[in-house]
């Protein structure tokens, strides 16, 4: 676990747990999560999975498990987040590619899950450690300002190298911003 810039009180509770827990002096998304990108690639095996998780969001038990079926036949990037701007129209301040209240897409499906292709999600997402490395020089570039552009990186990842980013549908994770949160679950349930 990577924390930027944490009071005492934070840091020592994260210590408390047993957490391997790395203190970083950032101060902004960007650089933090480029240091968990660094060392993901440089502590894991080429076919080890990994998951880049921003510190705003909540899963659903049995998460974990998805993500690893997920990745165990897709060489994609996988988000358990079905992101509301997927259904929110261009017209109405919502993601560029949606129209009439959802985006084109393929719905594909492992074992226990619906998955569909979505043109981009947020820098919460799992992948093997050899997808991230060949992706590195595009991942670098989206992160390089304060804030990281994650619809700029899988947008560009999509249309240059054809590398899909899978959503599970529904969402089995959510972003904890109220305005921001996967459909069809009750969330407040689920942080109790």
């Amino acid at each position: 676990m990577i924390g930027d810039n944490l009071n005492h009180e934070h840091t020592e509770w994260l210590r408390s747990l047993g957490i391997r827990f790395i203190e970083v002096s950032n101060g902004n998304g960007s650089g933090t999560f480029r240091d968990a990108l660094n060392l993901s690639i440089k502590e894991n095996l080429e076919s080890d999975f990994v998951y880049l998780l921003e510190d705003d969001f909540l899963h659903k038990e049995d998460s974990n498990g998805l993500l690893i079926e997920a990745l165990n036949e897709y060489d994609s990037y996988i988000t358990l987040y079905d992101h509301p701007d997927k259904y929110l129209n261009k017209d109405k301040g919502g993601n560029p590619f949606i129209e009439d209240g959802g985006e084109v897409t393929r719905v594909i499906k492992t074992d226990t899950m619906h998955w569909k292709i979505t043109n981009s999600t947020v820098m919460s997402f799992a992948a093997r450690v050899s997808r991230l490395k060949h992706d590195m020089e595009l991942l670098e570039k989206y992160s390089s300002n304060r804030i990281t552009d994650s619809f700029g990186l899988f947008t560009e990842l999509s249309r240059t190298k054809g590398i899909a980013v899978l959503s599970s549908i529904p969402g089995y994770s959510t972003h904890c911003e109220k305005a921001w949160l996967s459909p069809f679950t009750n969330w407040e349930e689920i942080n109790d």
